[in-house]
């Protein structure tokens, strides 16, 4: 059985949120960090850190720095720039609180998003 987010390291947590902000899978993050999609998902979902090695291989992979990885600092704000008009701008930074919810609840707001876009003629 899965953990839940609560019981996840601080590690783990944002491990997740960036993985999901910069829009890849588990899979896509191993292959590029060069290690076994079950190692990302372990230190997504466990109560352990990664050694040293990994914490690099991982913020490499994701184009973060180490620093941002481990929540040493801010995040950088991604295509937050001048070119966002105001509306765009509130969408992104609903998308950036969805990114914080649990799995289960992004996928049930992501269903109702495409449930009203089609009922409205689009996707």
């Amino acid at each position: 059985m899965p953990r839940t987010p609560q019981k996840r390291t601080v590690f783990g947590r944002r491990l997740h949120a960036i993985r999901q902000a910069r829009g890849m899978t588990q899979v896509a993050l191993a292959e590029a960090a060069g290690m076994s999609q079950r190692m990302v998902s372990h230190y997504e979902c466990e109560i352990e850190n990664p050694t040293a090695e990994m914490v690099v291989r991982l913020a490499k992979a994701l184009k973060v720095s180490t620093d941002e990885l481990l929540g040493v600092r801010t995040p950088r704000k991604i295509d937050e720039g001048p070119n966002l008009n105001p509306q765009l701008r509130r969408y992104w930074k609903r998308v950036q609180q969805l990114a914080q919810l649990p799995e289960r609840d992004q996928r049930s707001v992501l269903r109702m998003l495409d449930n009203t876009i089609k009922a409205h003629g689009g996707g």
